[in-house]
């Protein structure tokens, strides 16, 4: 047995891949802990789905990580099956070199990934070296492999600018794989261009075979891919915005096209009940009877540790080809675990992520009330970013509200001349109630306002497109009593069970019922005409923390 074989086996303490921090929120490092954890789920399910196997003793089993960062998850495979194979082959440096070459894979993400997985699984960034614990390999990235991989960029536009040789420049241009702009992406050599080589092509079976042979076909794919890619919405001379465009499900579905027998992945929770993008996938994934288990957890530092904010949290799934039926689903709040339950997961168009809200839920909807999200009119037609408003009122004027402040922005009454008022005039003189576009509070957190602090407007005001708009209200009393239903517990759990981000687009309160608006609403009475048991009571309660709106920093445009 070598040195090198004997340190593979070694259990280090403290292991390095716990010690080492995330290059960003998009491309998060996954934990040993939490990767042994996914790693009991598919040995469980693949001994019952195989008449009791163990899956870490069978010489044949292929495992594939498309998307390696660390090694983590290769690291661990390589673990048990030296562990597991040992009395079909005995000699550890022939187990080792067995394992290596015949049964684990992987697709770095960076050099710099592709490095650190080689050298976590091989003990040597070049598995051909002196230090590997491979001695088979002919090649110095054995089987975990990195190429750089260019965008292929289309569309865009002719600007009016000339570039250095005379001609017209030529921008907004996209990658017709990942969607990643141009701007953001077209970068020179020695950069990377976090063109992920598993989505970037048109056959994946294809490409597979070109790097691992043939008749490669990988029993199980496993790992933690990139989540997003910053996305320039729009730029002018002085704002530019940037957002994120999630690419998650773009690996998934890649994944499937390659046919595992197991396929167990960590995402973003958002898919959901959310996500930009992402309504075919999330109806994809909840009408998915092939999918075996689901393990959410709605505060994503429950699995990658302080400091790793994913909003909305994470989850990991376990797709098993050949299985139809119910999912196992288990929620995981701190030392909290409800589950597992078996769930359909598409019961509702988004996926209620508490069984214990699901009888809530169907209580208040078997009643068929009109929902609160087609109160939502139109706003005035004023971006977020606008600017051209008065800081002391004419006559004439109209008061504005907006936020203000940059990266510090808080709310703040402005004035802006009716004219320029383009959109939604006919409420100008109405009452309405203007309600945050976004609340700054997680969805990951346990006890949570879930909205944002209300503004009952009355005739002559207006509003950026920081607030979305519910009315009219015939009168400054019913405007008021609504704010006071929007202030329940009972409103916001409503909410909470399609509100998975900061963002509260109108769909989110589809679930929230009409109510009368010649009375004011408290908790009790809606508990009342629901019949929300006391227990129910409780756990809502637990969920959502009462408000105070005229609290200090409650006017603040988190809220």
């Amino acid at each position: 047995m070598s040195t090198q074989a004997e340190l593979l086996l070694a259990r280090h303490n403290p292991d390095v891949l716990t010690c080492i921090a995330n290059l960003s929120n998009d491309e998060v490092f996954t934990p040993p802990e939490f990767a042994n954890r996914m790693l009991d789920t598919l040995a469980d399910a693949w001994a019952d789905a195989n008449n009791g196997a163990n899956i870490w003793a069978d010489p044949k089993v292929t495992f594939l990580d498309p998307f390696t960062k660390s090694g983590v998850f290769l690291r661990e495979i390589v673990s048990r099956l030296t562990e597991g194979l040992e009395k079909w082959m005995p000699d550890l440096q022939s187990r080792v070199d067995h394992i290596l070459t015949k049964q684990v894979f992987g697709i770095g993400i960076t050099r710099l990934t592709a490095l650190l997985a080689r050298r976590s699984v091989y003990c040597s960034k070049d598995a051909t070296g002196p230090h590997s614990v491979a001695t088979s390999f002919g090649r110095d990235w054995g089987n975990i492999w990195f190429e750089r991989t260019e965008h292929t960029w289309v569309g865009g536009h002719f600007t009016d600018k000339l570039g250095p040789d005379g001609d017209p420049v030529l921008v907004g241009r996209r990658c017709r794989f990942c969607g990643a702009t141009e701007a953001e992406y077209g970068r020179k050599s020695g950069l990377e261009t976090h063109a992920y080589a598993f989505i970037h092509t048109d056959d994946i079976n294809a490409r597979i075979s070109e790097l691992f042979g043939a008749d490669m076909q990988f029993d199980v794919i496993i790992g933690n891919p990139p989540y997003q890619l910053s996305d320039e919405v729009s730029s002018n001379t002085t704002t530019r915005i940037v957002s994120a465009v999630p690419i998650y499900d773009e690996f998934v579905q890649q994944a499937k096209e390659l046919q595992p027998r197991f396929l167990s992945l960590i995402i973003p929770s958002r898919w959901m009940a959310g996500g930009r993008g992402l309504d075919t996938f999330r109806k994809t994934m909840l009408s998915d009877r092939h999918l075996r288990v689901l393990f959410d957890y709605p505060d994503a530092t429950d699995v990658f540790g302080q400091g790793v904010r994913v909003s909305g949290g994470v989850c990991y799934f376990l797709r098993q080809e050949g299985y139809l039926g119910s999912t196992q689903v288990t929620t995981v709040r701190g030392d909290h675990v409800s589950g597992p339950l078996t769930r359909k997961l598409d019961e509702y168009d988004v996926f209620v992520r508490d069984v214990d809200s699901v009888s809530i839920l169907r209580r208040v909807r078997e009643r068929k009330e009109r929902a609160v999200s087609t109160m939502f009119v139109s706003g005035f037609g004023l971006d977020t970013n606008f600017a051209d408003f008065r800081d002391s009122r004419d006559p004439d004027d109209l008061v504005l509200h907006l936020n203000v402040g940059g990266m510090g922005h808080r709310r703040a009454i402005r004035y802006v001349r009716s004219a320029l008022v383009n959109k939604g005039r006919n409420l100008i003189d109405a009452w309405k109630v203007l309600v945050p576009s976004a609340a700054g509070y997680g969805a990951e957190q346990l006890y949570d306002r879930v909205l944002g602090k209300p503004i009952v407007a009355g005739p002559g005001e207006v509003a950026t497109a920081t607030y979305r708009m519910i009315g009219p209200f015939d009168s400054e009393v019913q405007a008021r009593n609504f704010e006071s239903y929007y202030s329940t517990r009972f409103f916001r759990f409503l909410v909470s069970l399609r509100k998975v981000t900061q963002h509260a687009a109108p769909a989110v309160y589809s679930w929230v019922p009409v109510q009368s608006w010649d009375r004011s609403w408290r908790d009790e009475d809606l508990y009342r005409k629901y019949g929300i048991t006391e227990d129910e009571q409780a756990y809502i309660g637990s969920r959502i923390r009462a408000v105070d709106w005229t609290a200090r920093g409650a006017d603040a445009a988190a809220d």
